[in-house]
């Protein structure tokens, strides 16, 4: 089918609850997207954060086409080889800890996952989370998400607390003053709200007030873990371990999956019944980790993210007014409305990503990009910047 008949196809069925695209991918394979005709794109944006390795990454397809010819699925009802191999990779990769894991099939399953052990295990309702964060869009993660996606449902959402972010002293005066806290909730960078990021003395002294203060300290790493950033959780770059971490989106490469770091004391307080997931775990999932983990130590990924980043700061730095974020999570402040922008690398067959911010795109890109691709896109952003509209 060619791109019109697709789009109009996708539009007739199914509910519009997304602003696509106008791209119809047929195949891909590292940062390169071709559709029918055989145009080519390259994908910045890796499928909304997920493509770490890239797209039809070699190791994945292949140890995916070797479990559909063993068995494709089975529910967590039994054991599997697959899912024991998966799970001890994980754990391996792990912050000291938190080698105990649990396995779902989407981030915001991850997070639902992260708050029901943490309001267990301290018999506390509230939730303290971050203005600008974004934590999923079932009921639970909602409630903890803050702003516009969470508004229209802010009378039957779990009862949250929000501070700023980035302000270790208000999570503490907030703490002072409550004693129904379960936990503290936050994203390490922001991606949504336009990759806002804290300095590495914020996130110690949250860890020093929720040890203080008997509180469960999650980090959503759904977008900054699996090595994107360049350390396998982020927390690693900070000397600190929280008690709880998410991961999904490049934890699969593609395939969905998510799940569920959890300390030693927490997973005590988990029983038989307390949480449950028909598809997490299942086995094509959890070749695709397996191999993705693989992948990660013996095709160096966490160093080649940052040399990506290391080369986007050389040569877009001077043109964008700030880069923000980490490795393969960055964000272009342009000084200026990025849709325009957004829209004309489009028109140039180069595909990036949007955000809450106004004039903050966002680079997402698999980690094994080469790096020449870094000066094709600067390129292609000179051009976008000089001649895209400027509604200011």
């Amino acid at each position: 089918m060619k791109r019109q008949e697709v789009i109009a196809q996708e539009e007739q069925y199914q509910l519009r609850t997304y602003r696509k695209k106008a791209v119809a991918p047929v195949r891909g394979e590292g940062c390169y997207l071709w559709e029918e005709d055989g145009t080519r794109y390259i994908d910045l944006y890796g499928g909304h954060c997920v493509v770490l390795l890239g797209h039809s990454h070699a190791g994945v397809r292949e140890a995916l086409h070797r479990q559909l010819d063993h068995i494709t699925f089975y529910s967590n009802a039994v054991y599997s080889e697959t899912r024991a191999r998966a799970a001890k990779a994980l754990a391996d990769f792990a912050p000291g800890g938190l080698g105990n894991v649990f396995f779902c099939s989407t981030g915001t399953e991850a997070n639902e996952t992260a708050l029901k052990i943490a309001r267990k295990a301290t018999g506390k309702p509230v939730v303290v989370a971050m203005e600008g964060g974004f934590h999923g869009r079932t009921l639970g993660s909602l409630s903890v998400t803050h702003g516009k996606y969470r508004q229209p449902y802010a009378d039957i959402a779990a009862p949250t607390e929000f501070v700023p972010f980035a302000n270790a002293g208000a999570v503490r005066d907030l703490l002072r003053t409550r004693d129904d806290v379960a936990a503290v909730i936050l994203e390490p960078i922001q991606s949504m709200a336009g990759v806002a990021t804290a300095p590495p003395a914020y996130f110690r002294s949250l860890r020093d007030t929720c040890s203080e203060f008997g509180v469960q300290l999650i980090f959503d790493e759904i977008q900054t873990g699996v090595g994107r950033t360049g350390t396998f959780s982020i927390s690693e770059r900070y000397g600190i371990t929280p008690d709880l971490i998410t991961l999904a989106k490049s934890l699969g490469n593609g395939v969905p999956v998510g799940a569920v770091l959890v300390n030693d004391a927490l997973a005590a307080t988990v029983q038989y019944g307390d949480q449950g997931t028909t598809f997490g775990g299942g086995m094509l999932a959890m070749a695709a980790v397996e191999a993705t983990l693989t992948a990660l130590r013996k095709e160096n990924v966490m160093a080649k993210a940052t040399a990506f980043e290391s080369a986007v700061r050389h040569r877009i730095g001077p043109i964008v007014r700030q880069i923000r974020g980490a490795g393969c999570l960055l964000g272009l402040d342009l000084g200026m409305p990025a849709a325009g922008v957004i829209a004309h690398l489009h028109e140039q067959k180069i595909i990036v990503g949007g955000s809450n911010h106004a004039n903050v795109m966002r680079l997402m890109p698999p980690a094994l990009t080469p790096l020449s691709v870094v000066e094709i896109f600067a390129v292609a952003l000179e051009k976008a910047l000089a001649e895209a509209p400027n509604p200011a």
